[in-house]
């Protein structure tokens, strides 16, 4: 795998970006989920859609009695697609979930317990191998409902570092990922933070049109003066 040199020239690039974001926004306490079936629906349902309309479709499940696998599992399509229509895609969503439901059916006797307790390594093939899963979806499942130290990359954080000058672009998910691995402490904790952070500031500021006024990495950023919205 090709390493990056503007990566690895500052060792201290990553936790810097991270302690900018926190001083910023504080601690986000994210993923918005109680229980860990819960943020795995969510991770999928929130695919192309906001989470507000992922969150939408949940409530429906849980008001149907729908939100445990082995229910997923023996719904028909149709009923499961009614439920969470307000994501959208809701056909090819309600297939993601049932490929989902009979993997942790048959593969771990309905336990999602057992499942999220493999080892890390064999819990990410595994997630990769379930239709509609992914690699963010499948870190993003590790990381917030098995608590396991994956970095999630979404489009937030390619923006982010391709405006500050650290991607080129066009980079792998596993590049852009042992990125940030190999320049932070392998923690949870930590990722989870981190990831949160880049969300709330991609949604705040660094927008696909960005609003660059007040930014706290506005020095650093390619966008301002010219870029961004002065609001």
């Amino acid at each position: 795998m090709a390493v990056y040199p503007f990566f690895m020239t500052e060792s201290t690039w990553a936790t810097d970006l991270f302690d900018t974001l926190l001083a910023e926004y504080g601690p986000q306490s994210w993923w918005p989920g109680e229980h860990a079936i819960e943020i795995i629906v969510g991770a999928i349902l929130t695919q192309r859609t906001s989470w507000e309309n992922a969150a939408r479709a949940i409530s429906s499940l849980k008001a149907q009695g729908l939100l445990a696998f082995s229910e997923i599992d023996r719904a028909r399509s149709q009923v499961l697609e009614a439920a969470i229509r307000p994501s959208g895609c809701f056909r090819a969503k309600a297939a993601k979930l049932k490929a989902f439901a009979a993997h942790v059916m048959e593969r771990h006797t309905g336990s999602l317990d057992r499942f999220l307790a493999l080892p890390t390594g064999r819990l990410r093939e595994e997630l990769l191998g379930i239709h509609g899963v992914g690699p963010e979806t499948a870190d993003a499942i590790a990381l917030y409902a098995a608590k396991v130290p994956l970095f999630v990359v979404d489009a937030y954080t390619r923006r982010l570092l391709e405006r500050l000058g650290r991607l080129l672009g066009g980079e792998t998910y596993d590049a852009v990922q042992q990125a940030f691995t190999q320049n932070l402490p392998e923690d949870a904790v930590l990722f989870n933070e981190y990831h949160a952070l880049i969300v709330r500031h991609g949604k705040d500021r660094c927008r696909t049109r960005p609003v660059c006024a007040d930014c706290p990495l506005a020095s650093e950023c390619s966008y301002p003066p010219f870029g961004g919205v002065a609001v």
